[in-house]
């Protein structure tokens, strides 16, 4: 499902990030980046005001296009072209918890999620994965349950030692 993105509006929800940082945007598309190449095949749509004077404005690849509005034009504007423009509605997410913007994208039946709640999923790729021993709850067998296991598979104790020296 390809997202179109209200820039700004995310980078203002995400922890560690600030609107005042002239590189708020090139850090939020390589955040963009991880989240669409873990997601093979996402195609991700980001929509910026204007950059600052000398800020690269290509910052497209690996999944992401970062677009910036030209003035007079303004991101909101953009998005809400880019949005009566969408041919197949279904196949696409916006995020953006602007009101226009959203009014717009619900109007055309395209599903919406908030700046916040996307936030949220960015903010979950820095968060460590559990491992697999984590979920299994390991904890040592009991002398029951080996015996249990040695009878299931045919091992008797003078084979098991030969399997402890391994």
């Amino acid at each position: 499902m390809p997202i179109l993105i209200d820039g700004h509006n995310l980078i203002g929800q995400l922890p560690g990030f600030s609107l005042a940082d002239p590189d708020d945007e090139a850090r939020l598309v390589m955040l963009l980046r991880r989240y669409a190449t873990r997601r093979r095949g996402r195609k991700i749509v980001v929509v910026f005001d204007g950059g600052v004077y000398g800020h690269p404005d290509n910052l497209n690849g690996y999944g992401v296009e970062a677009h910036f509005a030209r003035s007079p034009s303004d991101a909101d504007t953009l998005l809400i072209r880019r949005i009566r423009a969408i041919k197949r509605r279904d196949e696409w997410l916006v995020v953006s918890s602007d009101r226009a913007v959203v009014g717009v994208a619900q109007a055309q039946r395209i599903p919406v999620i908030s700046a916040q709640a996307f936030a949220r999923r960015l903010a979950a790729l820095d968060q460590p994965r559990a491992s697999l021993q984590d979920k299994r709850n390991d904890r040592p067998l009991t002398a029951a349950e080996i015996e249990e296991w040695m009878r299931l598979f045919g091992i008797d104790e003078d084979d098991a030692e030969d399997f402890a020296n391994y």
